[in-house]
């Protein structure tokens, strides 16, 4: 007799809601750890007591889809194990088993699988420029989470910095919120949205949306600048404006702008830690310029009993992460014995999201010339206060060529955040400094704890999960 399947699903945005549900139907009791305090993820996060806010006010154009995931887990709920506010810091494959180390109510458990969907999702990928770490400054998804969960803006005159269509999104959401939004500082160059043109024969929907929220902006007297490049933030115990340079026909010029809050970004990034831990394979992905693990078409990982599902396979939005969180539960359960339905549509219609996202990556390119201009003394590793001429002169006197090595002798990404929020900006500086595209300098390995735990998680002793 086989042994029976104990399914854990990690993460409960989108893509761990949809896996969960499959698994359910298909008989079986998943556990799902949610690092968040209701499930819903962070494109549809949800806050902590409702504050009188319609979906529609919430989620805007995306209402509907939210409340039908919310409803979706809620139905769940009977049926799954569900244990949110739960870290999970370590993944360990032994001759005792698969298990997972985590962190829930301060208390230090480990709970065993027999399969493991990983739905990690993403976070804001981060550049450092000057004054990126002064109070005030913070990250789109950072602003973004404000604004979902707590009913509040960062700021009451806000500019917005980076690239992507999340730039936009959020700086119409805080307008319609009531924030004076001071500016759309876009570091793509106009030329890019070229691109535009041919998403629009594809998703016109998408495209629909990006051009009324820059309509509506625009008639709100919001400026829109493109082609921008941080000088400084202004101000010193606090955001008081932002100097930057942009490209003109006529050339460079150099612009300042008063606000007190700065929401800035670079796309996404996967959540790829824990699949590191469970010992994945990766590959480097040239159009996110990241290392992203190996899987095939259904979230099959290098690992038997491994799956990885919604953006912490590679950003690809919020509708793919849906199909991607049923994909992956199909795999496990084909995988189990279980014959599952409906494949080939479920991939068909994820291929051409990710086609759609091809396109709006060009739209909105990632800005590899960034180093080029960002000033020596500028904090590169704000966990351990590195700034980018130590880390440069670290890479020159050692002849550092991978970004482990330059770890071990710079201390980038051995603070707190382990990396995650650094390891993009030390990438791009190291393949910049030895000539080399990004891939090859290679990618900072996971380490457990994925993110800070406390010392004295219940009384030191773990205790088995019940």
């Amino acid at each position: 007799m086989s042994e029976p399947l104990s399914p854990v699903v990690v993460g409960a945005g989108p893509a761990g809601i949809r896996a969960a549900e499959r698994l359910v139907r298909a008989g079986l009791r998943p556990i799902v750890l949610d690092e968040g305090q209701r499930a819903g993820g962070q494109i549809y996060r949800r806050p902590l007591v409702e504050d009188g806010r319609s979906y529609r006010g919430r989620y805007g154009s995306e209402a509907g889809k939210a409340q039908r995931l919310h409803q979706a887990f809620e139905a769940l709920l009977p049926q799954i194990d569900y244990r949110p506010e739960t870290l999970v810091w370590n993944i360990s494959h032994s001759e005792r088993g698969n298990q997972l180390d985590i962190l829930s109510a301060g208390v230090h458990r480990q709970v065993d699988f027999s399969h493991l969907i990983l739905c990690t999702g993403a976070t804001d990928r981060v550049l450092p420029f000057p004054g990126w770490t002064v109070p005030g400054a913070y990250t789109l998804g950072a602003s973004q989470t404000a604004l979902k969960a707590q009913g509040c803006t960062v700021g009451d005159r806000v500019v917005f910095m980076g690239s992507g269509p999340l730039l936009y999104l959020v700086a119409w959401q805080y307008m319609r919120a009531g924030a004076r939004v001071q500016a759309v500082l876009d570091t793509a160059p106009l030329a890019s949205k070229r691109h535009l043109l041919a998403l629009a024969v594809h998703a016109p929907r998408i495209v629909a949306l990006g051009v009324f929220y820059g309509l509506q902006l625009q008639l709100a007297g919001v400026k829109i600048r493109y082609g921008v490049r941080p000088e400084a933030v202004l101000g010193t115990s606090q955001v008081e404006g932002l100097r930057y340079r942009r490209r003109t026909p006529a050339g460079e010029v150099v612009e300042s702008i008063a606000c007190d809050a700065l929401a800035y970004g670079f796309a996404l990034r996967a959540e790829t830690q824990l699949a590191d831990l469970a010992g994945c394979r990766f590959h480097f992905d040239e159009r996110d310029r990241v290392w992203l693990p190996e899987r095939d078409v259904l979230g099959r990982t290098s690992r038997p009993d491994v799956y990885i599902a919604g953006d912490g396979s590679g950003i690809a939005g919020a509708d793919a992460a849906e199909i991607s969180g049923e994909l992956a539960a199909m795999a496990l359960l084909e995988d189990a014995g279980r014959a599952s339905a409906d494949v080939a549509r479920l991939v068909a219609a994820r291929n051409r999201i990710l086609r759609q996202r091809d396109i709006l990556e060009q739209a909105f390119p990632f800005p590899a010339d960034w180093f080029e201009t960002v000033p020596a003394e500028t904090t590169l590793c704000r966990c351990e206060e590195i700034t980018v001429a130590e880390v440069r002169r670290t890479i020159a006197s050692g002849s550092i060529t991978e970004i482990n090595r330059l770890k071990a002798l710079s201390r980038v990404g051995m603070g707190r955040c382990q990396g995650r929020m650094c390891s993009a900006g030390a990438a791009e500086l190291l393949s910049g400094a030895c000539g080399v595209t990004a891939d090859k300098v290679g990618r900072l390995r996971a380490q457990a704890p994925v993110k800070p735990i406390p010392l004295n998680f219940g009384g030191g002793k773990p205790e088995a999960w019940s």
